[in-house]
């Protein structure tokens, strides 16, 4: 899988020297050790340590924290202010909240992250799944309305496998598979496979692109790096610092994945066969001319959530 060129910032720029949380600036989010502390004392230090941190909604993300450390839902923080903590929990909050103000996203911290109502688990090898990614699924789902053929699907770069589970989720009788050059990576995909219950349908390999794979399939699905190389330190510390460059790296021009996967996929889908990708801010056109260069037809283009073009969809 690979990432958005300009996923929601975490945090407002210009922060450089985010305050710890037993220091200066901190205090108030470290008082671990208080005699009665409870969840209404840590949701408000939390807070204010994230707010002096430069964090927008800074109530709400110390309640997702609040909520990861505790195992709970946030309508239970919500009901129970009251609730005391022990001070292992005190302990764990506070190297939680260390982690966030550090700008390590949270679901790195927890090692999942939620995507088409699915829950994923995390590795060093893949990207963390962001919610604009679904425009890709929603795109498969809107060219194929039957959910009861046994069709077969692709998925190029798969990471934590979220594109080809999320649609197998969708198709009961489906198959897939899933290619990543990283063997971390494949093997994170078969462990949320066999977690989700998919892992019966869902197979993994090791591959650059579709190199070492067959045709016949019935859609292909892609989020390949695409962020220019320059414009990589440029990006959001959440997501510079803490997913795998190779799945950031799309090259000069951020678009040589796109070269190397079209000139593979007339051979892997059948005749009408869909090919759905995610893009960056500003490649349709670019992604477009180099799909149509490969013999395929532009279908359409899907936005993201936020209005902006982030797939692209061809056929056969």
């Amino acid at each position: 899988m690979s990432p958005h060129p300009n996923p929601p910032p975490q945090a407002r720029e210009g922060v450089d020297n985010p305050p710890s949380l037993a220091g200066e600036g901190g205090a108030r989010a470290g008082r671990r050790g208080r005699v009665g502390a409870t969840v209404g004392d840590a949701l408000t230090d939390a807070a204010a340590a994230l707010a002096a941190a430069g964090f927008d909604e800074p109530r709400r993300r110390a309640r997702r924290v609040l909520a990861a450390v505790l195992r709970l839902s946030a309508a239970e923080i919500f009901a129970h202010p009251e609730r005391a903590l022990t001070t292992a929990e005190e302990a764990r909050h506070a190297e939680m909240l260390s982690r966030m103000i550090a700008r390590e996203p949270l679901s790195r911290i927890i090692g999942r992250r939620e995507f088409w109502g699915l829950e994923f688990v995390l590795s060093g090898d893949t990207l963390d799944p962001r919610p604009d990614s679904e425009s890709v699924v929603e795109a498969l789902l809107s060219r194929l309305p039957d959910r009861t053929p046994a069709y077969r699907f692709l998925d190029l770069g798969t990471g934590t496998g979220c594109l080809l589970l999320a649609l197998l989720s969708e198709f009961p009788q489906a198959i897939g598979v899933g290619v990543d050059v990283a063997a971390g990576a494949a093997a994170t995909a078969r462990r949320n496979a066999k977690l989700l219950g998919l892992g019966d349908r869902a197979y993994f390999a090791v591959g650059d692109w579709a190199r070492a794979i067959a045709g016949g399939f019935d859609a292909v699905v892609a989020n390949p790096p695409y962020i220019p190389t320059g414009a990589i330190p440029e990006l959001p510390p959440e997501v510079r610092d803490y997913d795998p460059k190779p799945a950031l790296d799309g090259g000069s021009d951020g678009l040589q994945a796109y070269r190397a996967i079209a000139a593979d996929l007339l051979p892997l889908l059948r005749r009408g066969g869909v090919f759905a990708a995610e893009i960056g801010l500003g490649q349709a056109e670019a992604v477009a001319a180099i799909l149509a260069q490969n013999g395929l037809s532009i279908d359409a283009y899907a936005t993201d959530l936020g209005g902006v073009i982030r797939c692209v969809i061809a056929r056969r």
